[in-house]
């Protein structure tokens, strides 16, 4: 059969059709690249890890919850795109190396840490930390180069120790006019702590008070520590908190109460356990800037080039019950001034 030739017509519509059934399967393609792209990037699964000296952040815990709860704000979903691990020494550090090895052949791409410890133990293990809390001054420690630019794998949430100790044995003065002797608990065995008492010791020796040291090294040095103050008793008690100060917080404040001493903590939770009255950084805040930090070392930042931060919320905390427990009247410029009373 002949086939006909197609008119000038039929032929300028056909090669239409064919252009544009081109063009929409290259738009189709084109479409599909950065879906893809998003696709693979999305594929991956980052790692992360948290390191104490006590009991792990697990993602039910206080701190590993604000964590996670952050990294969830800033796209990374736990069971999804991110793994988590939660490791804790409780009380023996000598594990922490141990703890730290398995995280990174785990493939544990960067570290949470709390105090000194853990955080110098994932410096030697080369793993990218972010401090929390609790590590003391990261320069004078040796941590880092500089707080602008720590030049290793080392960054987080600095300490003030010297300027909140002014504003701690200011809060002691208004409730104990009469403060002249002041005794500073602290763990004498790690670093980050006794650079903390020495700057603390050092202010309080400038407001013309006279220091008390009680370094402990292990649970039963704390026994030791209240023969102390009971040879000279203080005025109060300023507590500086590690894992072994707070393992042992208890006793400091069943002493405190038998003696019926002021005590101020650094932290707020240690009040809301039982503790007197504290001032220091807002640890929830701490938390959520140091998943900040994390996301940024997700997304190619080394800890070299980031700066270490200052917390920027300092609540006190005070708790009446306790106070009211030790026939302690509490002056109504210090409930004013309170961020959060406990009654």
């Amino acid at each position: 059969m002949t086939t006909q030739p197609q008119s000038p017509l039929t032929m300028l519509l056909s090669r239409h059709t064919r252009r544009r059934e081109f063009i929409t399967l290259l738009s189709g393609a084109a479409a599909a690249w950065p879906l893809a792209a998003v696709a693979q990037r999305d594929a991956r699964v980052y790692r992360l890890g948290s390191i104490t000296q006590v009991a792990p952040n697990t993602e039910n815990s206080p701190f590993g919850s604000i964590l996670l709860r952050e990294l969830t704000r800033r796209g990374y979903t736990l069971g999804q795109n991110l793994r988590y691990e939660a490791r804790g020494a409780m009380g023996q550090n000598g594990r922490l190396p141990e703890l730290l090895r398995e995280m990174k052949a785990n493939g544990i791409e960067v570290v949470v840490c709390q105090g000194y410890p853990a955080t110098y133990a994932a410096k030697i293990a080369g793993i990218p930390t972010v401090v929390a809390f609790g590590a003391g001054d990261p320069v004078a420690t040796g941590l880092v180069d500089g707080l602008a630019r720590p030049g290793g794998n080392v960054t987080g949430i600095s300490d003030a120790a010297a300027t909140l100790t002014t504003k701690r044995l200011g809060l002691l003065k208004e409730i104990a006019p009469r403060l002249r002797r002041v005794a500073m608990l602290w763990n004498k065995d790690d670093i980050g702590m006794t650079h903390r008492y020495e700057a603390s010791a050092k202010v309080a020796n400038g407001l013309g008070l006279v220091v008390q040291p009680l370094g402990v090294r292990e649970p039963n040095d704390f026994d030791e520590a209240f023969a102390a103050m009971n040879r000279q008793p203080p005025d109060a008690i300023l507590m500086v908190t590690d894992a072994l100060t707070n393992l042992n917080r208890k006793r400091v404040f069943d002493f405190a109460a038998e003696r019926r001493l002021p005590a101020i903590y650094e932290y707020d939770f240690l009040v809301r356990d039982g503790g007197l009255m504290s001032y220091g950084p807002d640890l929830r805040e701490s938390f959520e800037r140091a998943a900040a930090l994390v996301d940024r070392i997700f997304k190619g930042a080394k800890p070299a080039d980031l700066p270490f931060e200052q917390p920027t919320r300092y609540p006190f905390v005070l708790n009446l019950k306790t106070a009211k427990s030790i026939d302690l009247d509490v002056p109504q410029t210090l409930l004013a001034i309170a961020d959060e009373v406990i009654e």
